[in-house]
């Protein structure tokens, strides 16, 4: 990264700053200034995870200090501010109300970024829509996509109660005090909250509103990038929890922005990271080498000199998506995401009709099948397919090993042979999958692995689809049992190089518990209840079922 050009200046600080929204309640907020006699952009961070915690205290001082009013605020009815926290439904309002209450202050040109991760990112979209006139620019990281994009379930997925009790107070609340993984066993879902000890109306209003109605659309984005016309830099990792949202909002903004101005100015970051991005080379048992770590800061700091100080400093001109591709373990800029150059290659599900487990005889080929036995296994929501994940909701699973989970019968496995020369696969994966259930309502889960030669089955992504679901969230339809559905399954994007020698592997199931609830069978309403059935699932792949995950390839240069 370049040199700044201005010097570093001294910081004052301003705190419990009363800030009124158009309702009359006041939030809180710290200042961080310059020392200066100049006015200066302002950059708007707003968060219900307190504003001086340790995100700030790493990000406030060094943009102050370089010539930026930093203005950190708790979201309204969490911390100091004022009112009631009702997740994301007040933020839209309350963020245009900060963002030109920064813009009216005497030490600001009227020039106003925002920045933030995870729940921090999504309010900057909500605030966005609402078109305050002085905001510039944003920088969203990790950021969570609309309703039921993440958990496409109808309801929300176990590890969100935990996120809920952790916000259920004006402070933090520990959430090290409580058993996670029994409170995930509880049916039914609506009362789940119960096993916490503490009533959470907010869980219950949730698991009620299950499926994407008007109560859901008040609080979503992803549908109005035409409205918009900012540059934003988009951040995320390829195993943040969250990851499906950024890819998507820079294709959102890339492709549907008002204007060609905000269309053009677009960056999209991707890392090898988790949730907490940029904080460690290793995730799990790998280790991305020193490399996987860049300077946020200061490639933040570029994106606000360019855009609310109008310096020229080349990050407009720089290609505008830059990938780390994990196997490879290197960084590679980018013209477009998805890449131009994609080889869109089907990669068949195969067996002779035991493919269950890794011991039994699924394959993956890119040749299509003729006439082939399907698939069957039974899926009982009193055992499902574990997810390997800790149980609190800070980061939901990672590069995990899945072989010991490959041993069950509920779980069938399609690998290739060994490879024999490197393969990349960059961009979006999908499934085509077609299935048939004994169930009224049931669940497939796909993951995509690296195999390694020593056995190692490393998870990339996965998706899931729920059966009622089928044909979008908001129009429910139970199956009809014995039925053959064509599902198309989202498992998010990857950018990996799969090395000679290791194998590609693609997993089904019907549950991955606990990232998403269990799927009862019963075709009943969905969170109500506790009895379950077990479905008898039936996996096809012949010349009429072709089911298949389509890989993004990248020739080779």
């Amino acid at each position: 990264m370049p040199q700044q050009k201005q010097s570093l200046l001294d910081v004052r600080v301003q705190r419990d700053v009363r800030v009124p929204m158009r309702d009359g309640v006041s939030l809180s907020a710290d200042l961080y200034l310059p020392e200066t006699e100049q006015q200066v952009p302002a950059i708007v961070v707003r968060s219900p995870y307190g504003r001086a915690g340790e995100y700030i205290y790493n990000m406030a001082p060094y943009f102050a200090a370089r010539g930026y009013g930093f203005v950190s605020m708790d979201v309204r009815g969490r911390g100091d501010s004022d009112g009631e926290f009702i997740p994301y439904f007040n933020e839209g309002a309350d963020g245009y109300d900060s963002i030109e209450w920064a813009a009216a202050q005497p030490w600001c040109d009227g020039a106003v970024g925002t920045m933030g991760a995870s729940y921090l990112a999504r309010v900057q979209w909500l605030a966005a829509l609402t078109q305050p006139p002085h905001l510039k620019a944003m920088i969203s990281t990790v950021t969570p996509s609309d309703p039921f994009v993440e958990t496409p379930t109808g309801v929300p997925g176990p590890q969100h109660l935990c996120w809920l009790y952790m916000t259920s107070g004006r402070m933090m609340q520990d959430v090290d005090v409580i058993d996670w993984e029994e409170v995930y066993w509880h049916l039914p879902l609506l009362t789940m909250d119960e096993k916490t000890g503490k009533s959470l109306p907010r869980w219950r209003e949730e698991v009620k509103h299950s499926r994407l109605d008007d109560w859901w659309r008040g609080i979503a984005y992803q549908e109005r990038f035409h409205e918009l016309d900012l540059p934003v830099l988009h951040i995320s990792g390829w195993y943040d929890d969250e990851q499906v949202g950024t890819p998507l909002n820079y294709i959102g903004m890339n492709t549907r922005a008002r204007t060609e101005f905000g269309r053009k100015h677009q960056k999209l970051v991707m890392g090898p990271w988790p949730h907490q991005v940029n904080r460690s080379t290793r995730l799990g048992e790998l280790d991305f080498g020193p490399q996987s770590l860049i300077d946020l800061n200061g490639l933040s700091l570029r994106w606000f000199d360019q855009w609310l100080k109008g310096e020229e400093n080349g990050v407009a001109e720089e290609p505008p998506v830059s990938i780390f591709v994990m196997g490879e373990n290197r960084w590679r800029q980018e013209q477009e995401w998805p890449l131009r150059r994609t080889r869109w290659t089907p990669f068949y599900l195969r067996s002779g009709g035991r493919a269950n487990s890794r011991f039994g005889d699924g394959w993956l080929s890119t040749e299509a099948p003729g006439e082939e036995p399907s698939d069957r296994y039974s899926y009982d929501p009193a055992n499902p397919v574990p997810f390997i994940t800790d149980p609190t909701s800070s980061q939901i699973g990672g590069p995990d090993d899945y072989s010991a989970v490959e041993r069950r019968d509920d779980v069938l496995v399609y690998s290739t042979e060994p490879l024999e020369e490197a393969l990349e696969v960059t961009g979006p994966i999908r499934v085509r999958l077609f299935a048939s259930s004994s169930a009224r309502d049931t669940d497939f889960m796909v993951k995509f692995l690296d195999v390694w030669p020593n056995g190692f089955a490393q998870r990339l992504t996965d998706g899931m689809v729920r059966g009622r679901f089928r044909k979008g969230m908001d129009r429910p339809e139970l199956l009809e049992p014995g039925k053959v559905y064509e599902y198309d399954i989202d498992c998010w994007n990857i950018s990996h190089q799969f090395q000679k020698g290791h194998r590609i592997r693609v997993e089904v199931a019907s549950s991955a518990f606990p990232k998403y609830d269990r799927n009862l069978n019963t075709g009943a309403e969905l969170g109500q209840g506790t009895e379950m059935v077990v479905a008898e699932q039936t996996v096809f792949h012949d010349r009429e079922h072709p089911s298949a995950i389509i890989l993004p390839v990248i020739p080779r240069e």
